[in-house]
């Protein structure tokens, strides 16, 4: 009996997350899509930590539409390292110009217009460490795609990953083994959920890593 296909974002969907402002690529769009899917059979909210102008926000958004849940964005709006001035992801299209600095909420807020997601959404506007401090609830699915310094990688781990309910799914963005490839905190960070003995992983698709919930602890 063949396997059944994974879930698919409808085309005016998958369209919108082409058409926003970030990084991920339609491939690896794909597999978070399908992940977020699987999860929200457990019908708990689905987060993610690092949110920038909510390219993937979208299609947790449509999943969590789908079964009738909430999808929960975790940024403080202000950049990651690589996106200050002077770095290569730097955009000064969103730069406030009042006060200097990145501010991605306004950007966010008109993706998530455009693709008729917003009342599917809640946007947690702060440092994940201490919006994962005032999180109680358990949540289906946890993707972390944050700042890429093993200092915020680790903080989001720890702050996030013991909310990932059993049988829940921890995803991970940016897995590159080969230092050549990209920087190596989120593979860090990914190899010591494999270690924890809570999390195995069911799928790779490139750099996103999708692992699920078997055991306790992180």
């Amino acid at each position: 009996m063949a396997a059944e296909s994974p879930a698919r974002p409808a085309p005016e969907v998958l369209a919108a997350f082409e058409a926003a402002k970030g990084f991920m690529p339609v491939h690896e769009g794909l597999a978070l899509y399908a992940a977020a899917v699987e999860a929200a059979a457990l019908g708990l909210p689905l987060l993610e930590v690092g949110t920038y102008c909510g390219r993937s926000t979208i299609l947790l958004a449509d999943a969590a539409r789908a079964a009738g849940l909430t999808a929960l964005t975790v940024d403080h709006h202000r950049g990651s390292e690589e996106q200050q001035p002077g770095w290569e992801y730097h955009d000064t299209s969103v730069v406030d110009p009042e006060i200097g600095l990145m501010d991605t909420l306004p950007t966010f807020r008109r993706t998530l217009h455009r693709a008729g997601l917003e009342e599917h959404v809640v946007a947690l506007v702060g440092r994940s460490p201490q919006v994962a401090a005032v999180w109680g609830g358990a949540l289906g699915l946890v993707f972390i795609d944050g700042g890429h310094t093993d200092e915020h990688a680790n903080g989001d781990y720890e702050g996030w990953a013991p909310k990932v309910a059993d049988g829940g799914l921890l995803v991970i963005h940016d897995v590159f083994p080969d230092p050549a490839d990209g920087g190596q905190a989120p593979y860090r960070v990914h190899q010591r959920a494999l270690a924890s003995g809570a999390f195995t992983e069911i799928s790779v698709t490139d750099s996103l890593r999708v692992l699920r919930r078997t055991g306790t602890g992180i």
